[in-house]
């Protein structure tokens, strides 16, 4: 038998068995066997060297078209294959595009953001302005704008971090209150804004305190300003967080950056004001401080107190959260306890 029927009979053998081949470790083997260095293709070619020069290119040309047409027909039956076993994957995985799907679980803001968001949204219905401002403040605009000049003693009430002489964590909001005020355009209208933001003072972490804390400060600058709107709009947010019921109680206090200043009680939501743990027996909770803008404070921005006047307020979101929630802790808002935080699914409206 020649080379070139050999080879004739090696290809007819192995398109037979790539035909048969069902699977492609199948295929895979018959590939070896066939065009691998120890096959029958390969053993066959190992004559060439007994032809002479004229059939030794003849053959060797022939036996390299059978070695392409082999691995052509192997590369058309792993084709197949392939395709047959896609067609079992979707039959066997069919998936009914008509189910409903399953639905992701969505997170819920978090329980001092929505109150915050919910104050803010009372405040914009009020016709106020969000003013967002600095963590990292100077002394000049967290102290001296507020009428708290250097080594006056109402800045131990406000002990901070320090990064400089003059560099600091803002321990309230109240210089974006300064910053505005130095640019607002009185021309243009009054000035009703609101700060909220952390604040950063320093504190014993305990049940009721924290070195870092959230504050909404508001501000109202215009002509005739009087402690009775101050009054009105402390009723509103009261009402609008504790409920509809509630009666407020003004208490004379003092701030550096107000005169008079007061301190706000509201009826306690817990007893309607009968007396109970959570308002200790007093029938009242202590819950903002506020009072008429100091005339210093206005002045230092380039108001002048003789034609305008105001009122401020400052609140905690942290508190506020707790006094309504029953949350013994402040510390339970920044553990990430998602034991404890899941109980708060958006029910600050």
């Amino acid at each position: 038998m020649s080379l070139k029927q050999r080879l004739e009979e090696l290809k007819d053998q192995g398109l037979q068995d790539i035909q048969a081949a069902d699977n492609q470790q199948k295929l895979n083997d018959i590939r070896v066997k066939l065009l691998g260095k120890k096959g029958p293709i390969t053993e066959v070619l190992r004559g060439l060297k007994d032809l002479s020069n004229e059939e030794r290119p003849q053959v060797g040309s022939f036996a390299n078209k059978i070695k392409g047409d082999l691995s052509s027909a192997i590369d058309d039956q792993l084709k197949v294959l392939d395709q047959k076993t896609l067609q079992r994957r979707l039959a066997h995985e069919t998936i009914d595009v008509t189910l409903p799907g399953r639905p992701a679980p969505v997170g819920t803001p978090h329980i001092l953001n929505q109150t915050i968001d919910n104050l803010e949204e009372l405040f914009i219905g009020l016709g106020y302005e969000v003013i967002d401002g600095p963590e990292v403040e100077t002394d000049h605009y967290n102290f001296e704008m507020m009428n708290i000049p250097r080594n006056h003693p109402a800045r131990d009430m406000q002990d901070t971090f320090y990064i400089t002489h003059d560099l600091l964590m803002r321990t309230h909001t109240s210089p974006n209150q300064a910053r505005t005020l130095e640019k607002h355009d009185f021309s243009k209208g009054p000035l009703k804004m609101i700060s909220p933001g952390r604040v950063y003072r320093r504190d014993n972490d305990d049940a009721t305190h924290s070195h870092q804390f959230n504050q909404l400060e508001g501000l109202v600058i215009d002509k005739h300003v009087t402690m009775a709107d101050l009054k009105g709009t402390l009723e509103v947010v009261a009402r609008h967080v504790f409920g509809e019921e509630r009666e407020i109680r003004l208490r004379p206090s003092y701030f550096p950056f107000t005169e008079p200043s007061i301190e706000v009680d509201i009826s306690c939501f817990a007893c309607g004001g009968k007396g109970c743990r959570v308002c200790k027996y007093t029938g009242w909770i202590e819950v903002l401080g506020a009072g008429m803008v100091h005339p210093n404070v206005l002045s230092r921005a380039g108001v002048d107190p003789q034609v305008y006047g105001g009122f401020a307020f400052g609140l905690g979101p942290d508190r506020f959260a707790m006094l309504k929630y029953g949350v013994n802790d402040i510390r339970e808002f920044y553990q990430n306890d998602l034991r404890f935080l899941h109980q708060f699914q958006r029910e600050v409206k």
